[in-house]
């Protein structure tokens, strides 16, 4: 684990980053990825329903992930994935036991931006 702190960034560098809540649509098996992993669809309100391959199955069943809202990064440019485009950033936190997904305590509307 890497436990040196960058240097501070402006306000201004925080608000680049389009972190928004969205609600865990459906959840795919995804047998081509090198790593296991699922295909997630999320609903992110005003920014519509945006899919992202997520390497979350060591702690997650499909089951566990819908209707669940989690923080996403909106505004990284769209990677592909084997044959799947991956069009947000999941955001969790990675464990010996696997990546914990950022999820909200209670609900916000969906698109709500991280602030």
């Amino acid at each position: 684990m890497n436990t040196e702190i960058p240097p501070p960034i402006s306000w201004s560098d925080f608000e680049k980053v389009q972190l928004c809540a969205g609600t865990v649509l459906r959840v795919e098996d995804f047998p081509e990825a090198r790593k296991p992993a699922w295909k997630l669809w999320v609903d992110f309100g005003p920014h519509g329903v945006r899919k992202t391959s997520a390497q979350v199955r060591a702690l997650y069943a499909a089951d566990d992930l819908v209707g669940r809202q989690i923080v996403g990064v909106l505004n990284f440019p769209p990677k592909q994935v084997g044959p799947f485009l991956s069009e947000f950033l999941l955001t969790g936190f990675p464990t010996d036991a696997g990546v914990v997904i950022t999820t909200l305590e209670r609900p916000v509307p969906n698109g709500t931006r991280l602030a």
